[in-house]
């Protein structure tokens, strides 16, 4: 299959979207193709699914891959076992299966059909139809399948929008989101993630009018989607947009320094520690001790999270505090070598508007 898309501003490339698939590593391996000959029996067809496909297309690393089958999941337990795999039923009621073949781990589920939602929770049935399943998933470019042999499924057209990076719902937004509003929070980090030019207008228009389902959502689930936004490329575009429309105020509750995000994101050629999440959320929630400490409460932070953050935070405040720069020696001996490479690209996108130029010093603190 070739499909033409745009590569940058002013160029066109055509993608052969089977050749790309066909030499994937993570198809070739023989631990998936053992797998697939393992569950593909009684005219049973897998197929793998969602971000594997999507990353691969988009040249994008793959830490994970899922499999779609039309195996019922007591089938995929028994024939994985008879081929000599090991599976685990670690959702069993919800039709996915963990099967190790090579010491990979392959969620394997069987394909579904939501029959009622309620929220989160929902009422499904096994089947057989690739089209049903694949209406049930959240964005058209996570709705793409690839068989055994490199062959793409593209049930409800998301290959364009996967190819020009654009984020956009599978059927009514609205729907879409009521099943699960952290689809919310997925819209706007999808987009830092992997989009392009401007977020689907439907989209963000949806996620406004259902913006106050976050508050139901748990601390857990809004600190993982928004660490892994933090992370992501387009990590200022997507919050400056969220803090526009009042998203970053119900899903953290606080403010937003998104000027001091942007200067800091600016800085991770030269000091790479701008992109964790940790120092991003130092810049821009920690105005004072307190609303670190929220936030860190807020987003469910491990121990170690919550350690760097306030070591950051610590520093930053030294910096504010100081009419010039101090030595870099000086910053490691008081807040340890990692405490002073965070705190310093923390401290200059808070002084950015100043023009005060700090970072010169971090390669001594590096040694």
């Amino acid at each position: 299959m070739a499909f033409s898309c745009r590569a940058g501003l002013n160029s066109a490339m055509t993608v052969n979207v089977d050749d790309i698939l066909r030499r994937a590593d993570w198809l070739n391996a023989p631990g998936i193709q053992d797998v697939f000959s393992a569950i593909e029996q009684d005219g049973d067809q897998a197929r793998v699914v969602g971000g594997a496909v999507r990353n691969t297309l988009l040249g994008h690393p793959v830490p994970d891959v899922d499999i779609a089958t039309s195996a019922r999941p007591e089938d995929v337990m028994q024939r994985a076992a008879q081929a000599g795999l090991k599976p685990v039923g670690t959702g069993l009621e919800h039709g996915t299966i963990t099967v190790i073949s090579s010491g990979f781990p392959y969620e394997v589920t069987t394909l579904r059909e939501d029959v009622e939602t309620f929220g989160r929770q929902a009422r499904v049935v096994f089947g057989k139809d690739w089209v049903k399943d694949a209406e049930r998933r959240d964005f058209t470019m996570n709705a793409l399948y690839v068989d055994r042999h490199g062959g793409l499924h593209d049930p409800l057209g998301g290959l364009g929008d996967c190819l020009e990076g654009r984020v956009r719902f599978i059927g009514d937004p609205d729907t879409r989101i009521k099943e699960d509003y952290l689809r919310i929070l997925r819209f706007f980090r999808i987009y830092a993630a992997y989009g392009r030019g401007e977020l689907d207008a439907g989209g963000l228009s949806a996620c406004l009018r259902q913006r106050d389902g976050l508050r139901r959502l748990s601390a857990e689930r809004i600190g993982h989607e928004m660490r892994r936004l933090l992370r992501a490329p387009l990590a200022a575009t997507a919050l400056r947009l969220m803090n526009d429309c009042g998203l970053w105020e119900i899903a953290t509750g606080g403010l937003a320094r998104i000027d001091d995000f942007d200067a800091l994101r600016t800085m991770k050629d030269v000091a790479p520690e701008a992109g964790d999440h940790e120092v991003g959320l130092v810049v821009l929630a920690g105005f004072v001790r307190e609303d670190l400490e929220r936030i860190c409460d807020r987003f469910r932070l491990s121990n170690a999270e919550r350690k760097r953050m306030r070591t950051a935070w610590a520093v930053t405040k030294r910096l504010k505090q100081s009419n010039e720069m101090p030595q870099a020696s000086s910053l490691v001996y008081e807040y340890g070598k990692q405490g002073a490479i965070d705190g310093l690209p923390c401290g200059r996108a808070g002084r950015h508007r100043n023009g005060w130029t700090m970072m010169h010093s971090e390669p001594c603190c590096r040694k």
